[in-house]
């Protein structure tokens, strides 16, 4: 679409000669170069490459072109959209019924908001097109087909409160906030592990064990976790071998909050039923920050829901520090 001094789709005011089209084999060096002129943006991840960009996003099996919309004015890139679907309930196909807004980046200027609004614009059409029943605006599990390791933290935190201009263009175009995340991070220089009676009961009575890399559990998880090192610590019993807690933390390769520092993000921990309210999920945790403290990692990311009052209160027994909270957004 080609706009010259003219009012844009749905009666947007867009900047002239800028015209709307989906991706091209020959976009990723646009596309990573803008990303990099917005560095204000703490949200994004610094620096991309083209790379980067390929392997973390174009190089998913549900990749398709028509979902990544592009504002080009002239030669130049003046922002994306990037719009795509989640699993089906068992997380072993693509499901299009749920559609998400994953990223919208726009090139700083006095036009951003409206190039934003239009790019919105053209990915709801695409999502719906497609047979998406409900609109979501910002990833979070499992509605996160793309930019993990890009966009925020450990995992996919919707839309962090550090990108408030991203969330007001969701709330102004009739989403509403439904749920929140809560970012955490942990420096390991002054970790030292909680000593109590509790935790010697659980030492006495358990082994750790730690799986590198990890067999993927679903289709979905091999997606969206496949391109990271993971490694998995299993809290077992110590007479019967049977496992009552995992940890599942992948390698960070940059963070926003601490360039250059070698960085692990927390993305799963369980504890069997069974097992729940004995502090196995607090020692398995210090443990494994133990282990990546002996190793040299200087930064461990967390991140869980807001409602979850349990994990928070763990991360926090931990000394994690909540450093970000997220908005996730549904289109009424």
């Amino acid at each position: 679409m080609n706009n010259e001094g003219s009012t844009g789709i749905a009666g947007l005011r867009v900047r002239s000669l800028i015209h709307y089209r989906s991706f091209r084999n020959t976009d990723p060096p646009l596309l990573t170069e803008l990303w990099r002129s917005c560095a204000e943006r703490r949200s994004l991840v610094q620096p991309l490459s083209t790379a980067d960009f390929e392997q973390f996003v174009l190089n998913k099996p549900y990749f398709d072109r028509e979902g990544l919309w592009l504002a080009i004015e002239g030669e130049q890139l003046q922002g994306f959209v990037h719009a795509g679907f989640g699993p089906s309930e068992d997380e072993s196909t693509l499901s299009t019924e749920l559609g998400v807004t994953s990223i919208v980046v726009v090139r700083p200027g006095p036009e951003q908001t409206q190039i934003a609004e239009a790019l919105l614009q053209h990915s709801e059409e695409y999502l719906r097109g497609r047979g998406a029943q409900v609109l979501y605006g910002g990833s979070v599990r499992p509605l996160n087909p793309f930019y993990l390791g890009l966009y925020g933290g450990s995992e996919q935190p919707g839309v962090l409160d550090s990108d408030p201009a991203m969330q007001r263009l969701f709330l102004g175009h009739g989403y509403r906030e439904i749920d929140r995340t809560v970012v955490f991070q942990r420096t390991l220089a002054d970790f030292r592990a909680p000593v109590d009676r509790n935790q010697m009961q659980v030492r006495r009575s358990t082994q750790v064990a730690v799986v590198d890399e990890p067999p993927a559990k679903t289709w979905w998880e091999a997606c969206t976790l496949g391109e990271f090192e993971c490694v998995e610590y299993q809290l077992l019993d110590r007479g019967l071998g049977k496992q009552l807690a995992s940890a599942t933390l992948r390698g960070i390769e940059h963070t926003a909050t601490n360039p250059g520092v070698r960085a692990s993000g927390l993305v799963d921990v369980h504890v069997a039923s069974q097992a729940l309210h004995q502090g196995l999920a607090t020692f398995l945790i210090t443990e494994a920050l133990k282990e990546l403290q002996h190793q040299g990692v200087g930064v461990v990311e967390a991140q869980t829901m807001q409602r979850n009052a349990a994990a928070i209160g763990l991360y926090k027994k931990l000394g994690f520090t909540r450093i970000d909270s997220g908005a996730v957004y549904r289109k009424e």
